[in-house]
């Protein structure tokens, strides 16, 4: 065999060039010397260089990667392990007075997860009984529900502060046996705040009517101990019983008990795919 067959796939060590034969126009290599670029092609196919094998690497590994997450979502989704409330946005903060004349602020409730209503005292129509007897329901639940020691606490706001002081506040609370730290009604005694806190923070529409009633829509809030809204449940779109929002209730007790070590990783993962209990 002659040495030129054998140099046929060789990179030289020094720089040399050698003219094609006909037909062979890829049959030929090039290089810098020891130590330097070798870039040459053999038989049609081209020898890639340490940057091409690099991005070649990355490439692969990005594609596993994705490969890895999908499938890790996909089998989140079919097993669910797990099931949460979702964050939707932060409550606003506060300053109420209760029916004691007690100053009650949104700081004083942080570590408590804290069910909202809002109603006036002179409301005569049957969409304010309905969520008093939805808060009264939730509170008698809360002794048989496995809350252990979550501190659960229910607040009635009145938007109708010329009318309902702490006395009335009192009186009114006495009829579905509510007394603090368990259940306070509260409100604020400036209308504008109150309507900056209820109307914008809670978002709860309520506006008054000339002969001093109010047209408002029922609603329902609850909020975990981090001041974050995580549940809302609005009498014009969906049921809000007592046993749904004591189940939730129970549903965030437990993801606030595994909210530290290896389980917090479950449970940011249900919020990361919508886990979210019906």
């Amino acid at each position: 065999m002659s040495i030129r067959g054998k140099l046929s796939c060789a990179p030289s060590l020094g720089t040399h060039r050698r003219s094609p034969a006909p037909g062979t126009a890829n049959d030929h290599f090039s290089g810098t010397g020891r130590g330097g670029r070798v870039d040459f092609r053999c038989g049609g196919q081209f020898h890639h260089n340490g940057g091409a094998v690099k991005r070649h690497f990355w490439s692969y590994a990005l594609y596993g990667l994705a490969g890895f997450v999908v499938s890790g979502a996909l089998a989140f989704k079919i097993f669910q392990p797990v099931q949460v409330l979702p964050r939707i946005r932060l409550a606003p903060a506060f300053a109420l007075t209760d029916q004691n004349g007690q100053r009650l602020t949104s700081e004083d409730l942080r570590g408590h997860v804290v069910l909202y209503s809002f109603v006036y005292t002179r409301c005569e129509e049957p969409r304010c009984d309905a969520v008093l007897e939805t808060m009264r329901a939730v509170h008698e639940g809360l002794a048989d529900a496995d809350l252990r020691d979550i501190p659960i606490t229910l607040i009635t706001i009145s938007f109708d502060p010329d009318h309902d002081t702490p006395d009335v506040l009192k009186e009114y609370a006495g009829r579905v046996s509510a007394q603090p730290p368990e259940w306070y009604f509260a409100t604020i005694q400036d209308k504008t705040l109150l309507k900056t806190v209820l109307g914008g923070g809670f978002e709860f529409y309520y506006e008054p009517r000339e002969d001093g009633t109010f047209t408002f829509d029922p609603l329902l809030v609850l909020v975990d101990g981090w001041g974050v809204i995580r549940g809302e449940y609005r009498y014009h779109t969906e049921v809000a019983t007592e046993e749904r929002i004591l189940r939730h209730l129970g549903v965030l007790a437990e993801e606030i008990r595994n909210s530290r070590g290896a389980a917090r990783v479950a449970y940011e993962a249900a919020h990361l795919f919508l886990c979210y209990a019906p």
